[in-house]
């Protein structure tokens, strides 16, 4: 192998040609990077030199970055998160500047590991680590186009000490994000094909979020698709879910026995269980709304379709969807029962397999 050939040493040049505009990342490692690659591929380890990027200055740390160092990923830099005092958590600060989606310079690629979706889909990476507090992996996998992946609460030690962020990843496909998972996750059996058609509940707005028809008819269309194709069949089930904006800020803010957050929680899960205990996914859009400007949402909750899963623990994945006619990405949610993270993982691969990605 030679420097010009190895996968860190094209990554390395990828980071170096694209990231002056893009400005996914914070740091770069080129030195140690290369250095890592040679030990992973002489001890022949299981990931044999893969380069991945860890989300913000602290992600080196964090046991995911940690079990695949172990297994001879690489770690190429640490990608861009939310700069200092910023109220809206969907953009990044990168070394250089703010950084921007890769389809739409003038749009936010989303956040909180906004950097690491950027890398992921502009090929600088093979993966990249996350984590996911109120779908700040699911949001910008779903508007730069990526998968991403929020594990159960509690599989994966949390970040966040209020316990709703859950370490997740992103990576260009569910496909591609398995090698991550059977080095991260212990006794992990890769997912054998699921019977299909799966059975599947579809929700555009779990009973209480404003959705951006076309956001709507994008998800919709990929659906029926997934229809179409025997890969899911719809159940005649309503998600219906209380909103939990007010429970997330209460549980966020340290005060997770508030009656109301408590009242909407207990609801919230009672009729989740309900549901997964009659079909294994849940459908829906990840975002209310595209990409925003660079100037924030304002009065919209970019979060409003993902934080559910952050308070009831479920594990969740983003997929593409499509785009809207201005070329932004959407995003499909697909939701299953807490702990089926492997079976997520295998439904999401036939849910792509039978979604191919039309770029606009």
């Amino acid at each position: 192998m030679t420097g010009t050939t190895s996968a860190v040493a094209r990554a390395l040049e990828r980071i170096e040609r694209l990231d002056p505009a893009l400005h996914a990342f914070i740091e770069v490692w080129p030195d140690e990077a290369l250095a890592r690659e040679r030990e992973a591929v002489a001890r022949r380890l299981p990931l044999g030199g893969v380069p991945f990027a860890v989300k913000g200055p602290s992600g080196i740390r964090s046991h995911a970055a940690r079990r695949l160092i172990a297994a001879g990923g690489i770690p190429v830099g640490a990608t861009s998160v939310p700069g200092p005092g910023t109220h809206w958590q969907t953009w990044g600060q990168g070394a250089h500047g703010r950084t921007v989606n890769p389809w739409r310079a003038d749009r936010t690629p989303g956040g909180s590991s906004a950097g690491s979706a950027v890398a992921v889909a502009a090929g600088m990476v093979e993966l990249a680590t996350g984590s996911d507090g109120a779908g700040s992996v699911r949001i910008p996998a779903a508007w730069c186009g990526v998968f991403g992946l929020k594990t159960t609460n509690g599989l994966l030690p949390s970040p966040d000490r209020s316990g709703l962020a859950s370490a997740g990843l992103l990576a260009r496909s569910a496909a591609a994000a398995e090698p991550y998972l059977r080095q991260v996750l212990d006794g992990y059996e890769p997912p054998a094909a699921p019977p299909l058609p799966l059975p599947a509940v579809y929700s555009e707005d779990l009973g209480f979020a404003d959705v951006d028809p076309e956001v709507a008819a994008v998800v919709g269309r990929a659906v029926d698709r997934l229809v179409a194709a025997g890969t899911v069949r719809l159940l005649d089930r309503d998600a219906g879910l209380l909103d939990p904006v007010g429970a997330w800020t209460a549980v966020r803010g340290g005060a997770p026995g508030d009656p109301e957050a408590v009242r909407v929680r207990r609801t919230n899960d009672e009729r989740l269980d309900d549901l997964f205990a009659a079909a294994p996914l849940l459908l829906t859009p990840v975002t209310p709304n595209r990409p925003h400007g660079h100037e924030g949402p304002g009065t919209v909750y970019s979060t409003a379709l993902t934080w559910a899963f952050n308070l009831s623990g479920h594990p969740a994945a983003s997929l593409p969807a499509g785009f809207t006619g201005d070329g932004c990405p959407v995003g499909l949610q697909v939701v299953a029962a807490r702990g089926a993270d492997v079976s997520l993982l295998g439904a999401a691969r036939a849910v792509e397999n039978a979604l191919p990605t039309v770029r606009p």
